[in-house]
Protein backbone atom coordinates (compact mmCIF):
# COMPACT_ATOMS: atom_id res chain seq x y z
CA UNK A 1 0.00 0.00 0.00
CA UNK A 2 1.25 3.61 -0.95
CA UNK A 3 0.33 6.41 0.88
CA UNK A 4 1.41 10.40 -0.18
CA UNK A 5 1.35 13.06 2.52
CA UNK A 6 1.30 16.28 0.35
CA UNK A 7 0.75 19.60 2.31
CA UNK A 8 1.77 23.33 2.63
CA UNK A 9 3.10 24.47 5.18
CA UNK A 10 4.95 27.92 5.60
CA UNK A 11 6.20 28.11 9.69
CA UNK A 12 6.57 24.25 10.10
CA UNK A 13 3.50 22.90 11.93
CA UNK A 14 1.90 21.42 8.86
CA UNK A 15 5.38 20.04 7.79
CA UNK A 16 5.43 18.48 11.85
CA UNK A 17 2.15 16.73 11.86
CA UNK A 18 3.04 15.51 8.37
CA UNK A 19 6.04 13.87 9.48
CA UNK A 20 4.19 12.60 12.45
CA UNK A 21 1.41 11.14 10.24
CA UNK A 22 4.50 9.57 8.41
CA UNK A 23 5.42 8.07 11.04
CA UNK A 24 1.92 6.34 11.80
CA UNK A 25 1.43 5.34 7.96
CA UNK A 26 4.52 3.48 8.50
CA UNK A 27 3.41 1.70 11.83
CA UNK A 28 0.89 -0.52 8.88
CA UNK A 29 2.16 -3.58 7.76
CA UNK A 30 3.52 -2.78 4.35
CA UNK A 31 2.73 0.52 3.85
CA UNK A 32 5.24 2.87 2.01
CA UNK A 33 5.34 6.63 2.39
CA UNK A 34 6.22 9.69 0.22
CA UNK A 35 6.15 13.34 1.18
CA UNK A 36 5.69 16.31 -0.71
CA UNK A 37 4.85 19.97 -0.66
CA UNK A 38 2.74 21.97 -3.12
CA UNK A 39 4.36 24.66 -5.02
CA UNK A 40 4.56 27.65 -3.42
CA UNK A 41 2.82 30.71 -5.09
CA UNK A 42 4.15 33.82 -3.08
CA UNK A 43 7.16 35.63 -3.94
CA UNK A 44 10.20 34.83 -2.06
CA UNK A 45 10.60 39.01 -0.98
CA UNK A 46 6.99 38.16 0.41
CA UNK A 47 7.68 35.18 2.64
CA UNK A 48 10.81 37.03 3.41
CA UNK A 49 8.56 40.11 5.21
CA UNK A 50 6.49 37.44 6.72
CA UNK A 51 9.39 36.09 8.45
CA UNK A 52 8.66 32.41 6.87
CA UNK A 53 12.17 32.26 4.92
CA UNK A 54 14.25 30.49 7.91
CA UNK A 55 11.73 28.04 8.87
CA UNK A 56 11.00 26.46 5.38
CA UNK A 57 14.42 26.27 4.75
CA UNK A 58 13.84 23.06 7.56
CA UNK A 59 11.75 21.38 4.96
CA UNK A 60 13.25 22.53 1.42
CA UNK A 61 14.35 19.20 1.06
CA UNK A 62 10.79 17.90 0.65
CA UNK A 63 10.41 17.24 -3.56
CA UNK A 64 7.47 19.53 -4.81
CA UNK A 65 4.53 17.39 -5.52
CA UNK A 66 2.90 17.76 -9.62
CA UNK A 67 -0.86 16.48 -9.68
CA UNK A 68 0.37 13.97 -12.07
CA UNK A 69 1.78 11.43 -9.14
CA UNK A 70 -1.83 11.47 -6.90
CA UNK A 71 -3.12 8.36 -9.11
CA UNK A 72 -0.12 6.22 -8.53
CA UNK A 73 -0.96 6.13 -4.54
CA UNK A 74 -3.65 4.18 -2.82
CA UNK A 75 -3.74 6.93 -0.18
CA UNK A 76 -3.05 10.50 -0.04
CA UNK A 77 -3.25 12.56 2.85
CA UNK A 78 -3.59 16.28 2.67
CA UNK A 79 -1.89 18.91 4.71
CA UNK A 80 -3.03 22.48 5.19
CA UNK A 81 -2.71 25.55 7.12
CA UNK A 82 -6.33 27.65 7.89
CA UNK A 83 -6.97 30.80 6.08
CA UNK A 84 -9.91 32.50 6.96
CA UNK A 85 -11.58 29.00 7.80
CA UNK A 86 -10.76 26.95 5.01
CA UNK A 87 -7.56 26.03 3.30
CA UNK A 88 -4.67 28.14 2.29
CA UNK A 89 -4.29 29.54 -1.78
CA UNK A 90 -1.24 27.03 -2.28
CA UNK A 91 -3.58 23.95 -1.34
CA UNK A 92 -6.36 25.50 -3.25
CA UNK A 93 -4.47 26.27 -6.25
CA UNK A 94 -3.25 22.55 -6.32
CA UNK A 95 -5.82 20.95 -5.95
CA UNK A 96 -7.84 23.35 -8.46
CA UNK A 97 -5.10 21.74 -10.85
CA UNK A 98 -6.43 18.70 -10.55
CA UNK A 99 -9.26 18.76 -12.92
CA UNK A 100 -8.05 16.17 -15.84
CA UNK A 101 -7.46 13.80 -12.72
CA UNK A 102 -11.25 14.38 -12.27
CA UNK A 103 -12.30 14.17 -15.88
CA UNK A 104 -11.14 10.60 -16.02
CA UNK A 105 -12.04 9.47 -12.66
CA UNK A 106 -8.42 8.72 -11.52
CA UNK A 107 -8.84 9.08 -7.90
CA UNK A 108 -11.96 7.18 -7.80
CA UNK A 109 -11.99 4.77 -5.08
CA UNK A 110 -8.34 5.90 -3.20
CA UNK A 111 -8.49 6.98 0.28
CA UNK A 112 -8.39 10.44 1.33
CA UNK A 113 -7.61 12.09 4.39
CA UNK A 114 -6.81 15.25 5.83
CA UNK A 115 -5.10 17.41 8.64
CA UNK A 116 -4.44 21.06 9.37
CA UNK A 117 -3.53 23.54 11.37
CA UNK A 118 -4.60 27.40 13.02
CA UNK A 119 -3.41 29.92 14.30
CA UNK A 120 -6.30 30.19 17.38
CA UNK A 121 -8.38 27.29 19.12
CA UNK A 122 -11.39 28.19 17.24
CA UNK A 123 -10.00 29.28 14.14
CA UNK A 124 -11.76 27.08 11.70
CA UNK A 125 -10.05 23.65 12.14
CA UNK A 126 -13.06 21.87 11.81
CA UNK A 127 -14.58 23.92 8.26
CA UNK A 128 -10.91 23.45 7.01
CA UNK A 129 -10.77 20.04 7.25
CA UNK A 130 -14.70 19.80 5.98
CA UNK A 131 -14.44 22.06 3.32
CA UNK A 132 -11.64 19.99 2.13
CA UNK A 133 -13.42 17.21 1.93
CA UNK A 134 -15.82 18.30 -0.46
CA UNK A 135 -13.17 18.46 -2.94
CA UNK A 136 -12.20 14.67 -2.16
CA UNK A 137 -15.60 13.83 -2.44
CA UNK A 138 -16.13 15.37 -5.82
CA UNK A 139 -12.89 13.17 -6.92
CA UNK A 140 -15.04 10.38 -5.24
CA UNK A 141 -12.08 9.41 -2.98
CA UNK A 142 -12.62 7.92 0.57
CA UNK A 143 -12.85 9.80 2.92
CA UNK A 144 -11.16 8.80 6.44
CA UNK A 145 -10.58 10.99 9.51
CA UNK A 146 -9.93 10.51 12.88
CA UNK A 147 -12.32 8.68 14.84
CA UNK A 148 -12.94 8.69 18.78
CA UNK A 149 -10.73 5.54 18.92
CA UNK A 150 -8.13 7.75 19.56
CA UNK A 151 -8.51 8.88 23.21
CA UNK A 152 -6.93 12.20 22.83
CA UNK A 153 -9.56 13.45 21.15
CA UNK A 154 -11.61 13.49 24.54
CA UNK A 155 -9.12 14.99 26.90
CA UNK A 156 -10.05 18.77 28.58
CA UNK A 157 -7.21 19.00 30.14
CA UNK A 158 -5.20 21.05 27.89
CA UNK A 159 -5.57 22.93 24.94
CA UNK A 160 -5.77 20.95 22.24
CA UNK A 161 -6.43 20.30 18.21
CA UNK A 162 -8.03 17.35 16.83
CA UNK A 163 -11.76 16.41 15.73
CA UNK A 164 -13.35 13.54 13.97
CA UNK A 165 -12.61 15.04 10.97
CA UNK A 166 -8.94 14.73 11.40
CA UNK A 167 -6.01 15.60 13.22
CA UNK A 168 -5.08 19.68 14.06
CA UNK A 169 -2.65 21.71 15.70
CA UNK A 170 -2.72 25.26 16.93
CA UNK A 171 0.34 27.25 16.20
CA UNK A 172 -0.56 30.17 18.19
CA UNK A 173 -0.98 33.99 16.59
CA UNK A 174 2.82 34.53 15.83
CA UNK A 175 3.52 30.72 15.13
CA UNK A 176 5.11 30.17 18.72
CA UNK A 177 3.16 27.57 19.64
CA UNK A 178 4.69 23.68 18.37
CA UNK A 179 2.24 20.99 18.00
CA UNK A 180 1.71 19.47 21.05
CA UNK A 181 2.75 15.65 21.67
CA UNK A 182 -0.87 14.79 21.80
CA UNK A 183 -1.84 16.50 18.43
CA UNK A 184 1.32 14.74 17.14
CA UNK A 185 -0.10 11.35 18.90
CA UNK A 186 -3.69 12.19 16.75
CA UNK A 187 -1.58 12.61 13.58
CA UNK A 188 0.11 9.39 13.98
CA UNK A 189 -3.01 7.80 14.91
CA UNK A 190 -4.67 9.20 11.74
CA UNK A 191 -2.05 7.82 9.82
CA UNK A 192 -2.15 4.29 10.63
CA UNK A 193 -5.50 4.53 10.61
CA UNK A 194 -5.75 5.39 7.16
CA UNK A 195 -2.81 3.25 6.27
CA UNK A 196 -5.01 0.23 7.61
CA UNK A 197 -8.05 0.89 5.93
CA UNK A 198 -6.34 1.56 2.08
CA UNK A 199 -4.84 -1.69 2.82
CA UNK A 200 -7.61 -3.61 3.03
CA UNK A 201 -9.06 -1.31 -0.20
CA UNK A 202 -5.91 -2.78 -1.78
CA UNK A 203 -6.40 -6.03 -0.79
Amino acid sequence: MKALIVYYSMYGHVHQMAEAVASGVREAPGAEVTLRRVPETLPAEVLQKMGATGAQKAFAHVPVCTVEELPSYDAIFFGTPTRFGNMCGQMRQFLDATGQLWATGALVGKVGSVFASTATQHGGQESTLLSTHITLLHHGMVVVGLPYAFQGQMRNDEITGGSPYGATTIAGTKGERSPSENELAAARFQGKHVASIAARLVR
